[in-house]
Parts: structure tokens; C-alpha cells; sequence
């Protein structure tokens, strides 16, 4: 569940930020003017919006960074838990920025915001990863990429103006982001702790036991759990290592290359900017202005049917094709995406194929993710 985080607390907001520039500029320009007696620098308008956007980000790297260890001192669920608990308190912040005239509040619930993706974004498929039978695990992980494009799908039509997305309502927007964590709050405590987590953390056994029963049904969990005290033999007491321990183990130098490679991949392949400038090529291609939230849900709406439907190709065509496949055709639209950019004034059809690229362009990219999650949170890999 956590998986809607940045799904839903984390590119819902994101998406929501990036829908409603126009009225938080707006609030910066009324707050500043009311605090100070003086209207605001457009340099500095633009610092302070550089800001709220990007803090996100920074968030998200102290939340990767501590995830780890809360898994391991708090548990798998019970980071989790306490990781709402920092979404609700992010959602509360935003919400109430606007009222107070405290743009630092925005400011900081965005920060936590990111924090909280950061931290789900590390211990939530850490959690599905170790709860689920070895036939269902790359199954699962793809769930995670299909909450995270519904995320980022579920953001844009919230944010569009006839809900959420007018003058008067973008405080409530960004404080939507309470209700996933909500819910989890209401039905993660029903569930059990990672029986992974339970034998070789804890060394609890029968707690372990019971957790697989609940997870694998009465007649088949014996073989989960042999194959967890396989691996607790097998790690023969060691204590979980810092990320920068690892660069020092060469026992695992292969699979280390392999997930910085293809996060970096992912991270770098220019999605941000496409999503960025979508709205600025689709008014080229000549969609009025008011339209252009309606067309930009088809960006959303292409990576997240991606998501559902990649999982029929991959049991045909194997991770390792569809990987170099998606991050091929991403280079290939990138490359048509420029030179369309570059002479789109030469004719009246080619802000068309601008358009046409970007689609394509977040089609691919969504076959890549979803096939580097199912790889990253495959455990032969991990």
C-alpha cells in the first residue's frame, strides 16, 4: 500500500505543485506584499518557487537515505506506519500555508513530503519483496510501477480545474496527499511484520512462523520458510551493511553495478523535463490553452496503461530485451523530439509530431520502469 506514495504522496504532489504554479506564484506575490508592504522581486519570485519545487527532491534523498535503517529498527511495517504519520504532518503544513500567509510552511510540508517518498520508496517494495511467494515476486514489483503511474495519473485529474485545481482549492489539493497515508494507518496494522525481517533481524521464530501461515496459508508456508533459513544460514550472522560498505564488498560488485546503472537510467532519461515542457509543446502544437490539462492526462494515462500491461510481455520476452528495448526507443523519440522541436516552423504538421514524440517518448519510458522495478526488487539480484 505504501506504494501510492510517488504515487500518491509523492507525484500526486509533484503533479499537483506543477498544475497549480500559477496560484501558488499568485500566493507568494499576495504573502510577500502583505508581510513585507512591497511587491516581490521576480528574481526572487522565481528563487521561492525554485525552491518549493526542488526541496522535494532533497527530501526524498534524506528519506532514501534513512529508509534503510528504520526498516531495520522499526521493521518493515512498522516503518511504514510511522512513515504516514510524516505524510499527514506534510499534508497538515501545506494545507495550512495558505491560511496562515506561511510560505515557509509550504516549503517544509514539501520537504516532508519528499522524506516520506523517499522512505516508501525503499522499505515499501522491500516489504512486498519479502512477503511474497518466489513465483509472485516479479509480479509484485510490478504493482509498484502501476501505483506509481496511477499516482502520477490519479494527480492530474485531480488537479484539473473542475475539481481541485482552481484559485480557492490548491491548499486542499496538496493536503489530499493525507489520505493514502490515512488509509494505511487504517489497514496496515492488520497485517503481519515481514517473516524475513521476523527470523533473521529478530531471530523470532515463532513469530516468523505464524506470519507465513497468515501470508502462505497453513499447508504452504514450509517452503517460504526453508528457503528464509536458507538464507539466514547463508548470511551466518552478518549485520546488515551501510550503502557506502558495499562499494568495499566485491562479493556483490556485479549486482551493485547493476542497480546504479539502471537507476541512473531511469532517473536520467529526461522524463522530468518531458513532463515539464509538455505543456509548452502541446500549446505549439496549437491545443488552446484551456484544453491543454485535458490532453496533458494522456501522458499520464499512456505510462500508466503501460504499467498494466507490460506484465503480458515479460514472461515471453524476458527482462534484459524489454529493458534495452524500452531505453532504445526512448533515445529513438528523443532524437525525433529534437529535430521536430528544432524546424517545427518549417511546417504546420511537425509541432504534430512534437506531440506525437512526447507520447511515445513516456511509452517507452514506462515499459523501461517497469521492467528496471521488476529487476531491482528481484532478489537474485538484491
Amino acid at each position: 500500500m505504501e506504494c501510492s506514495k510517488r504515487t500518491i504522496t509523492g507525484s500526486w504532489t509533484v503533479g499537483d505543485l506543477t498544475a497549480n504554479h500559477k496560484h501558488i506564484h499568485k500566493f507568494l506575490n499576495e504573502t510577500w506584499s502583505s508581510r513585507y508592504q512591497m511587491e516581490l522581486n521576480p528574481s526572487l519570485l522565481t528563487l521561492l518557487w525554485s525552491v518549493i519545487a526542488s526541496i522535494f527532491s532533497l527530501g526524498g534523498l534524506c528519506g532514501a537515505h534513512i529508509g534503510g535503517s528504520m526498516a531495520i529498527r522499526l521493521g518493515r511495517k512498522g516503518a511504514l506506519l510511522v512513515n504516514n504519520f510524516i505524510a499527514i504532518l506534510a499534508s497538515i503544513l501545506m494545507g495550512i500555508s495558505f491560511p496562515t500567509g506561511l510560505f515557509e510552511l509550504l516549503m517544509v510540508g514539501r520537504f516532508l513530503v519528499g522524506v516520506n517518498t523517499g522512505v516508501g520508496i525503499c522499505v515499501q517494495p522491500l516489504y512486498i519483496g519479502e512477503v511474497a511467494p518466489k513465483h509472485l515476486r516479479g509480479a509484485m514489483a510490478m504493482g509498484s510501477s502501476i501505483f506509481l503511474t496511477g499516482g502520477i495519473l490519479t494527480g492530474q485529474i485531480i488537479g484539473l480545474r473542475e475539481l481541485l485545481g482552481g484559485l480557492k482549492y490548491w491548499p486542499f489539493l496538496l493536503s489530499s496527499s493525507c489520505f493514502p497515508a490515512l488509509a494505511q494507518l487504517f489497514f496496515l496494522p492488520w497485517f503481519p511484520e515481514s517473516p524475513r525481517y521476523l527470523l533473521i533481524d529478530r531471530g523470532d521464530e515463532m513469530k516468523c512462523t505464524k506470519a507465513l501461515k497468515c501470508f502462505h496459508g497453513p499447508l504452504h508456508y514450509q517452503e517460504e520458510m526453508e528457503d528464509i533459513q536458507r538464507e539466514r544460514f547463508a548470511l551466518n550472522g552478518e549485520k546488515p551493511k551501510k550503502p557506502w560498505q558495499l562499494f568495499g564488498d566485491r562479493s556483490v560488485k556485479w549486482q551493485l553495478i547493476t542497480v546504479i546503472v539502471m537507476t541512473m537510467g531511469q532517473q536520467l532519461s529526461g522524463i522530468n523535463a518531458i513532463y515539464f515542457y509538455a505543456s509548452y509543446i502541446f500549446k505549439q502544437a496549437g491545443i488552446p490553452s484551456e484544453k491543454i490539462p485535458y490532453v496533458t492526462l494522456g501522458t499520464g494515462a499512456c505510462e500508466c496503461l503501460t504499467a498494466l500491461t507490460c506484465g503480458l510481455l515479460i514472461d515471453y520476452m524476458g527482462r534484459r530485451l524489454l529493458i534495452i528495448g524500452g531505453y532504445t526507443l526512448m533515445s529513438f523519440w528523443c532524437i525525433v523530439l529534437t529535430f521536430s522541436l528544432t524546424y517545427q516552423e518549417l511546417y504546420p504538421w511537425v509541432p504534430y509530431l512534437s506531440m506525437a514524440s512526447i507520447f511515445a517518448f513516456i511509452l517507452s519510458f514506462g515499459l523501461g520502469q517497469v521492467f528496471t522495478a521488476c529487476c531491482l526488487h528481484d532478489r537474485r539480484i538484491c
